[in-house]
């Protein structure tokens, strides 16, 4: 990919940061971090700061929650020497929760609380977890709206997806039993009024349990307000992710008119047919076994030499 990819830029040495050339929305596991080790490799750290030090704005669209977005994001962009008045923008749990960070740290915590799965639901699957499953995945005590378990990262993956489709049934029938409506892939199981308000939600290491109002576009709604209100309004948009779901940043994008490409760095789930460009690593002339975060590296660096940084 090389500066053509861009759209028009300003005049060499005239900057208007109000219209970059480009906003990056990125979810985080597998084109940011690791699956498998959970942390981010420090050139993708380094591009991203180049980049945004360049005018780029850098946004983080995940169902992770804001403190693995501080601990595994901020942190190491801070310390690889983001400069003062560089703000970086973090949507956490598929659009319930966002906050705003600058190299003097993290802003506010945002919670959307009518988005929030309800708490006795949730302790419940706490205790689930302990009894039946602390084996191979664990709670995530860091969600504020969300209920989330993860693989241990010492389990392998296959054993890991196996016991998932167990506890993803029993965390069905929980929300039954508390007489929630729930949806898990084609699966909905209504509550007693006809309605579904909550989705179970299977990742490659994850599986999360979230209302159905939240995704992938929610957070990239919040994105586009939030750079409107510093002023800013990009000129295009790439988005990056790894699974279908991460589709909805780029489709939201697409019907609100804004200029998109979606990247997909993990393109064997199949590639859709969609009204916009799908880049893979390929279209870097890579091989189709260039995936996860070392697919969003190779982007991330290219965008970055793109802008010249």
């Amino acid at each position: 990919m090389t500066a053509s990819d861009f759209p028009a830029s300003p005049a060499p040495g005239v900057r208007l940061p109000s219209t970059p050339p480009l906003a990056l929305l990125l979810d985080v596991d597998g084109p940011v971090a690791s699956p498998v080790t959970r942390d981010v490799q420090p050139g993708i750290i380094a591009d991203m700061v180049a980049l945004a030090t360049a005018g780029i704005p850098v946004i983080f669209n995940t169902g992770r929650s804001d403190t693995f977005i501080r601990e595994q994001v901020m942190e190491p962009m801070i310390a690889a020497g983001m400069p003062a008045g560089t703000v970086i923008h973090a949507i956490c749990e598929k659009g319930a929760v966002w906050f705003s960070y600058t190299a003097a740290g993290p802003g506010p915590i945002h919670v959307d609380k009518e988005l929030a799965v309800p708490k006795a639901y949730g302790d419940d699957v706490r205790r689930l977890v302990a009894e039946d499953y602390s084996a191979h995945m664990f709670f995530d005590e860091t969600k504020r709206a969300m209920v989330s378990v993860e693989q241990h990262i010492a389990v392998a993956n296959a054993d890991y997806l196996a016991e998932q489709q167990l506890f993803d049934t029993d965390a069905m029938d929980l929300m039954a039993r508390h007489g929630l409506g729930v949806v898990r892939l084609d699966h909905h199981a209504p509550n007693s009024d006809d309605a579904v308000d909550y989705r179970v939600d299977p990742t490659i290491i994850s599986t999360d349990i979230e209302s159905v109002r939240l995704g992938k576009d929610l957070g990239a709604s919040r994105a586009v307000e939030l750079l409107a209100a510093e002023g800013i309004t990009p000129q295009a948009w790439r988005t990056m992710g790894d699974s279908r779901t991460d589709y909805a940043m780029a489709d939201w994008l697409h019907h609100n008119d804004h200029p998109v490409k979606h990247v997909d760095v993990r393109p064997a789930d199949g590639v859709p047919v969609k009204p916009y460009d799908v880049l893979t690593a390929t279209d870097l002339g890579l091989g189709n076994d260039v995936i996860h975060d070392d697919a969003g590296a190779a982007f991330l660096r290219s965008w970055r030499e793109a802008v010249g940084n």
